[in-house]
């Protein structure tokens, strides 16, 4: 073994306490008041810089954060708060904002309608700052050339109002939630009940406008194909702060027809042979009919005390009501189409329908930001490329019914979804797809147990379903977020952590994706707990080096640690 001298190891000790006794711990205020002084001199602007930046000690911090969370489980007294949320409403805030909390060294979570289902964009075990894009919601849209540049914190409900003002024959195939943001909706890909014929909001994205860790501002000519390759799919936090995108707009027809059927278990409804001829018709019918199908356990009207399987089709068909009655008579009898269960409408009609709006809302409830009261909720997901049989449906139902509460949406694909290569975007579920499965449980009381209860039947339904869905890997939709599936603690092994969860949402696409973060964000500076991981070989930095032993070397390397709130804020190394 190496002779070392004591020497080093009491350098080492004297410093280690002067410096400790010399740095002051800083605080919550501190932050705010580096953070803004270094915002103000980038953007170059003294006055409303302060306005757009708020500390917990903000009278406005709460109702703030609050805002914007969509999941009733992260909203409690326990959820780990941000030092500091910043609303830009200008680039430059943007900019500074990226500059100054990578110059401080704190995590920054950008946010922009709230939605991910566990709540990573608002929520950390690491100190954080949230970037909270709400103000960036201009839309211009240009009929002529059916084009719209979008900003990233407008809602989709605001995409497609604006979209109306200017044209009733023109949409844009994206989510029914109006309340959901633009930036994480579309960076990950998008869906909605257009998908069949027209694909994913990501196959009409034509540039876009990111703000880089060198916080830059590149559009599509600039930041090159492979990063605009990126963020149509791959999540844009992983590599930058989205701005806007600029979409294709796609044709809709002046009348569309709307249905809801529901089916139950126990009225003498062949509810298991309805759900096996959805399975040999969603995929495959006319592109422009979209047949989602909920799948929900529900207290028997028959049999008092008991829970039964309903299910239910909710449908929007690019047409007319005649057309898809013949249709469905055809090709789908067991669903019992009749014109009493449809509604023609505009375009825009449908929207507001699929949103739950009753039949006298106007267009202009698609403006409304406000969710009265957000549910606690779980959501899972898998992919189905084989139809499931009789016997694992009725299998399927008694678990339902064992558990209690999680459903099922089971959205189709096919027509335009499987014309589209697997790698031309990073979302990679095309083609061999038969449908996707959202499993959906929502709560209205708060308590750990109920929590722990219903995330814990999501979970069971989600193992009893695998011999039915997808494998290796097991495919899963990156906008239905889920933790369960890995998360990741970027320490040495960040590369094989993000693999787990990120093979299974991207595929053969995650390599590309990893190589594309490497060189875009080499430090990993955007980051959540499901963000694309870097590969810059962390594992054979060092070693060879045998720890202490290297101290005779003088290679000192140690930190002083200081928390804030539970949170550590500061490494200082020597």
């Amino acid at each position: 073994m190496e002779n070392l001298s004591p020497l080093p190891s009491v350098l080492f000790l004297f410093l280690l306490l002067n410096v400790t006794a010399s740095v002051a711990a800083p605080t919550a205020e501190s932050v705010y008041t580096s953070f803004l002084r270094c915002l103000t001199n980038y953007t170059k602007s003294q006055d409303h810089v302060s306005d757009i930046v708020f500390a917990e000690t903000n009278s406005s911090f709460s109702s703030v954060l609050q805002a914007y969370i969509r999941n009733a489980r992260f909203n409690t007294t326990s959820t780990p708060k941000p030092l500091l949320i910043v609303t830009p409403s200008e680039e430059p805030h943007v900019q500074g904002s990226v500059i100054c909390a990578k110059n401080i060294g704190i995590q920054l979570k950008i946010r922009s309608g709230g939605h991910d289902f566990e709540g990573i964009s608002y929520v950390s075990d690491q100190p954080f700052i949230i970037l909270d894009m709400f103000q960036f919601r201009n839309i211009t849209v240009d009929v002529q050339n059916e084009v719209a540049v979008v900003q990233a914190g407008a809602t989709l409900g605001e995409v497609y109002y604006r979209i109306w003002e200017k044209s009733k024959v023109h949409g844009f195939p994206a989510g029914v939630c109006p309340t959901v943001g633009v930036g994480g909706h579309l960076s990950a890909g998008g869906y909605g009940n257009m998908l069949r014929k027209h694909g994913l909001s990501v196959d009409h994205i034509v540039d876009a406008k990111i703000v880089d860790v060198k916080g830059r501002i590149l559009d599509k000519a600039t930041m090159g194909e492979d990063l605009f390759w990126a963020i149509r799919g791959g999540g844009g936090a992983s590599f930058g702060v989205i701005l806007s995108f600029t979409v294709k707009l796609v044709p809709v027809p002046e009348v569309v027809t709307v249905y809801r059927v529901p089916k139950s278990l126990d009225e003498n409804e062949n509810t298991t042979e309805f759900v096996l001829q959805w399975q040999q018709v969603a995929p495959h019918t006319d592109y422009r009919l979209f047949m989602r199908l909920l799948l929900q356990p529900v207290s028997s009207k028959v049999v008092k005390g008991q829970k039964t399987i309903r299910a239910t089709v909710i449908a929007l068909f690019l047409g007319g009501a005649d057309e898809v009655v013949t249709l469905m008579g055809k090709e789908f009898p067991t669903l019992g189409l009749s014109k009493e269960n449809c509604t023609e409408m505009s375009w825009i009609d449908s929207v507001i329908w699929w949103a739950n709006f009753d039949n006298t809302t106007k267009p202009d409830a698609l403006l409304d930001r406000n969710v009265n009261s957000a549910s606690f909720l779980k959501r899972k997901s898998d992919y189905v490329q084989k139809p499931i049989s009789k016997e694992g449906l009725e299998g399927i139902w008694k678990k339902m019914v064992e558990l209690g509460k999680t459903g099922f949406v089971f959205n189709p694909y096919g027509g335009k979804m499987s014309e589209v290569s697997s790698d031309a975007t990073p979302f990679p579920h095309r083609a061999g797809n038969l449908f996707k499965i959202q499993y959906s449980v929502n709560w209205d009381e708060p308590g750990i147990e109920l929590e722990n209860n219903f995330t814990r039947q999501a979970r069971m339904l989600h193992t009893y379903m695998t011999p039915f869905v997808s494998s290796n890997p097991r495919s899963a939709f990156l906008n239905y977020r889920d933790l369960d599936i890995g998360t990741n603690s970027f320490g040495n092994n960040s590369y094989e952590e993000g693999a787990v969860y990120g093979v299974q949402y991207f595929n053969d696409n995650f390599d590309r994706l990893v190589k594309i973060k490497t060189a875009v964000d080499p430090e990993n500076f955007f980051r959540n707990e499901q963000s694309v991981p870097t590969n810059t070989g962390l594992n054979t930095t060092g070693a060879s080096k045998s720890g202490a032993s290297k101290l005779s070397h003088f290679s000192l390397h140690w930190k002083v640690m200081v928390k804030v709130g539970g949170f550590l804020i500061l490494e200082l190394f020597i």
